[in-house]
């Protein structure tokens, strides 16, 4: 099955030829040793020399506003997170097949947060490794190989993965995976939960008509790739279903957990939905290399039966503490609530500042997760991807840091460290206001 793909928010070749020497100079540095795989954001290339909480200084000393970078989720080099990489790097930085408190008492902490279903943990380095063995997790416990995913989901970037994982871009997906639409509340009316469903349960029919048996159901709760769909309710009964069908829930929290959506820890906490399997990524170590997969014991211990798993730099000592760091600070600075708390500030800002200027939007998000989508007009609702893109170059050029996601590549990805204060949202929403007056103009 072939899927299009869009190159999200990628330099222009063509419009190297206005940029200053020294930049072109580095990109044509950059081309000659650096895989072509590989893309640079903007019009005009972002070059950061050093970074801050939510600042970003780039080698002329000018200051980004970062509310784009959700990796370092409790912010650009946290003090507390660089003391701990710092001290646990100074004693030593070694594996898992060596008995460690450290890791140990690590690993407890991460479970508590996810409470009693989910006991028992893997470290990787990466939540494209963490979501490759969640579904073999997934198939080996149920026997089954069928995956369902969003229909513009993106979980990662290993052979298999990128097999149920339709925007990673190789525009192929696997004979055993199924799509699905993401609750779109903006192009309908209806129930968005039984629409979701229904949609989970046709794809699980189809899988039997072919003689494939459920494996798992794989989502990111944001549904996040598809841009951003943040209804809470659409999981329920779609997990439902998938284990009526003897398949298990598989939650990609790389995007929504950590307290990112305002209201829980974790993204099917927030759907008030039971996951059992999870998977972690980016966020976790603030940009250390880790990533996780906590699972049911009774899951771990059949996989393990027969499938030992090692993983030489999964679970070292260094990346353990800056994780160690991040959840202290998630909890010590109250970061859920400011996300809620900022991210309605935003939400408010940008609707008062798009309905002044008589742009066709649709705002969604949960805590400091945020969609803006652009339309051509409300009758039709057809995407447009053009606004889009001029409204995140006018922010770089303002020094404010966002992106773009969906399918089209429509939709404003705004998802800065969960650190972000209230100077922070005015600074945005002023430069916001500026930009969407200024693309409004252009276009009249």
């Amino acid at each position: 099955m072939t899927v299009g793909a869009v190159s999200l928010n990628a330099l222009d070749p063509t419009a190297v030829a206005g940029l200053d020497k020294e930049t072109r100079n580095l990109i044509d540095r950059r081309s000659k040793v650096m895989s072509p795989l590989y893309r640079l954001f903007y019009q005009k290339p972002l070059r950061p020399a050093r970074a801050f909480g939510t600042k970003i200084i780039d080698v002329y000393g000018d200051e980004y506003l970062d509310a784009y970078n959700n990796v370092p989720c409790v912010g650009h080099n946290h003090p507390r997170v660089v003391d701990a990489i710092t001290r646990q790097l100074s004693l030593i930085n070694t594996n898992t097949r060596y008995l460690q408190s450290d890791i140990v008492e690590y690993a407890e902490d991460l479970v508590s947060t996810h409470g009693p279903r989910l006991n028992n943990v893997v470290l990787t380095c990466t939540g494209s490794e963490a979501n490759d063995l969640a579904l073999r997790i997934a198939r080996h416990v149920t026997g089954g190989t069928g995956v369902i995913v969003s229909r513009f989901a993106y979980h990662g970037n290993t052979r298999d993965v990128t097999t149920w994982s339709p925007a990673s871009g190789t525009g192929v997906i696997g004979d055993e995976v199924r799509l699905v639409s993401p609750p779109d509340g903006f192009r309908t009316d209806a129930n968005l939960a039984a629409a979701f469903v229904r949609e989970v349960q046709t794809q699980i029919e189809d899988l039997q008509r072919n003689g494939i048996r459920l494996a798992a159901l794989v989502v990111d709760s944001l549904f996040s790739s598809d841009g951003i769909f943040p209804d809470p309710d659409a999981l329920t009964q779609a997990v439902a279903a998938v284990h009526r069908a003897g398949g298990v829930f598989v939650s990609d929290e790389v995007q929504s957990g950590f307290g990112r959506t305002g209201s829980a820890m974790w993204g099917y906490q927030r759907c008030g939905v039971d996951a059992d399997i999870a998977t972690m990524g980016k966020p976790m170590g603030n940009g250390m290399p880790i990533g996780g997969v906590i699972m049911k014991q009774t899951h771990a211990e059949r996989l393990g039966a027969h499938v030992p798993y090692f993983n030489t730099f999964g679970g070292q000592n260094v990346p353990v503490a800056a994780a160690q760091a991040v959840l202290d600070v998630i909890r010590d600075e109250g970061l859920i609530a400011n996300a809620a708390l900022r991210g309605g500030q935003l939400v408010d800002g940008m609707r008062e500042s798009l309905d002044r200027f008589g742009h066709c939007y649709h705002i969604r998000g949960a805590g400091l997760y945020i969609g803006v989508e652009f339309a051509t007009d409300l009758h039709t609702k057809s995407p447009d991807p053009s606004t889009a893109d001029a409204v995140v170059n006018g922010m770089r050029r303002r020094r404010v840091l966002i992106s773009r996601c969906g399918p089209h590549a429509n939709v404003l990805k705004i998802r800065p460290p969960l650190v972000f204060s209230h100077s922070d949202v005015d600074r945005y929403l002023t430069e916001f206001d500026a930009v969407v007056r200024d693309v409004r103009a252009a276009r009249d």
